[in-house]
């Protein structure tokens, strides 16, 4: 028995093949548009989900502190390795060492870098290994020799920075023959610092020159 066309109540008459037909379109439309909301909001879901799980399960853990530098060991290292006595600083404990190596091309240096204390700046101890009368001024760029001053019984040579930002941001240094070598203490923090660090190394200082005796 053939099936007997729906019946529309608003027409209160069956519906015609093309009413059929727009009934049946937009219900498939209606269909597909809730399954595509349900999928966007699942999929929302379970991204949120992810995120989640590598914000709180997955272990990020923090980075390892750096380890501090121990001036004096790297020194006895470094000095085996090239045969010659290098200087070791005394500077306060609550000093930073950020750098210990020995760095540069023609002239080779044994160079510590130390962020004193609480204040701002740097002090930086190189000494040049053999390094020849202009060394000083190349490392300084240029900054030219102002005075001799004695500490502990070494003279230094202290030089007139001129231009501190063509000289890497240097304010201050002082420079002494160490036998064969020289010794620069130079930097932007504090004089007093400078000096200190220079004080805390004039006795080594003393020894290389009369090695070279």
């Amino acid at each position: 028995m053939a099936k007997q066309p729906r019946i529309v109540a608003e027409l209160g008459r069956p519906e015609t093949p093309e009413e059929a037909a727009e009934r049946k379109a937009a219900h498939s439309a209606a269909y597909r548009s809730s399954q595509n909301v349900r999928n966007l909001i699942a999929a929302l879901i379970v991204t949120l989900g992810v995120v989640l799980v590598v914000v709180f399960a997955v272990p990020r853990g923090t980075p390892a502190p750096q380890d501090d530098i121990d001036v004096a060991a790297v020194a006895e290292r470094i000095s085996d390795n090239e045969g010659r006595t290098l200087v070791v600083p005394g500077v306060p404990d609550d000093w930073r060492v950020n750098l210990a190596r020995v760095e540069g091309d023609t002239t080779r240096a044994w160079t510590i870098v130390y962020v004193p204390g609480e204040e701002q700046g740097f002090v930086r101890v190189a000494q040049g290994f053999d390094a020849d009368a202009a060394w000083t001024t190349r490392v300084l760029r240029g900054a030219d020799a102002d005075e001799t001053v004695t500490i502990d019984g070494v003279e230094w040579t202290r030089y007139d920075i001129a231009d501190p930002e063509a000289a890497g941001n240097v304010t201050r240094a002082l420079s002494a023959q160490a036998g064969p070598d020289v010794v620069l203490v130079y930097g932007n923090a504090p004089e007093a610092d400078i000096e200190r660090t220079a004080e805390s190394v004039s006795g080594q200082v003393r020894e290389l020159q009369e090695a070279a005796e």
